[in-house]
């Protein structure tokens, strides 16, 4: 398994539709992120990889796979930023 670092600098932006995204990118500003992503409501961040999965454990407990999985998935891959994905009901 790929060791994710815990200084990683992650931003979950909430978008004004459905949908909220967890993004590895760097960030200036919040307004930079709303220039990078369409339908931009508001972003927290940058957040450390421990504190990251710990915010998204709290408040969104349906996340699946696990925040946890999510995040280190994010970290060990080429992406920069992926939408969070949650049990289908």
């Amino acid at each position: 398994m790929v060791q994710a670092r815990s200084d990683a600098n992650l931003y979950i932006v909430y978008l004004r539709g459905d949908g909220i995204l967890l993004s590895r990118q760097r960030y200036e500003s919040w307004q930079q992120i709303q220039d990078d992503v369409a339908d931009y409501m508001a972003s927290l961040g940058p957040w450390s990889l421990e504190e990251t999965i710990e915010y998204l454990e709290d408040e969104y407990p349906g996340l699946d796979p696990s925040a946890a999985t999510q995040v280190r998935t994010l970290l060990a891959s080429a992406e920069s930023i992926v939408r969070l994905r949650f049990k289908q009901e």
